[in-house]
């Protein structure tokens, strides 16, 4: 694992895109995680979420950024714009088809009682969001991008673990990795025709 030592890797992706999955494939495949568990496996995401409370407040606290080099944790899209550029970064991003993505937020909202906005609201900001964040991370020299699949992980798991084996530069337990994908969990699938972008 020294290859990272002075890196730090981040999954990240919009809600519902797999990023709890990946963080389990390289707990699992180990690479050291930074969790604090705070939230706890539920329906939605009954292998956990794989969260840690601190990165939320990025904006306004980087004192404990230094204690993940060489480790992973989870942060979506929108804060990375945040991250200081005097670290260095390997962020692995999270793709997973539009309609399959706000079906799984949808029916989780619905679950714990909260309102659900209008998909034709969410749906453009959520491309616009993404469009902005790939053009500016192709810009950040002090960060490498891996763009993966949900799907493609899923259902055709090898080439993407080898992929992000590849990516980060060491030998991860690419059978345990396999063996933390469940395909029962990946619900609201699309069929091939009902698919549009994953942007």
């Amino acid at each position: 694992m020294s290859a990272l030592n002075s890196e730090i890797v981040i999954v990240s992706g919009l809600p519902r895109s797999g990023t709890s999955l990946m963080m389990q494939m390289l707990d699992r495949g180990g690479l050291p995680v930074v969790t604090d568990q705070l939230r706890q496996p539920d329906p939605d995401n009954p292998r956990g979420y794989y969260e840690y409370e601190l990165v939320k407040k990025i904006k306004t606290d980087v004192s404990w950024l230094p204690a993940t080099r060489g480790k992973a944790f989870k942060m979506v899209s929108q804060l990375l714009y945040h991250l200081p550029d005097n670290e260095r970064y390997r962020i692995l991003i999270m793709e997973r088809d539009l309609n399959e993505m706000l079906d799984s937020q949808e029916k989780m909202l619905r679950r714990l009682g909260q309102a659900v906005a209008p998909r034709e609201v969410i749906r453009p900001a959520f491309e616009s969001h993404l469009q902005n964040l790939h053009a500016w991370l192709d810009r950040q020299t002090h960060m490498r991008v891996l763009r993966m699949g949900y799907s493609q992980l899923v259902t055709n798991p090898d080439p993407s673990i080898r992929a992000v084996g590849d990516f980060l530069g060491i030998d991860l337990d690419s059978v345990a990795m396999r063996q933390s994908i469940d395909p029962a969990l990946y619900r609201n699938r699309q069929s091939r025709s009902e698919t549009g972008p994953a942007l």
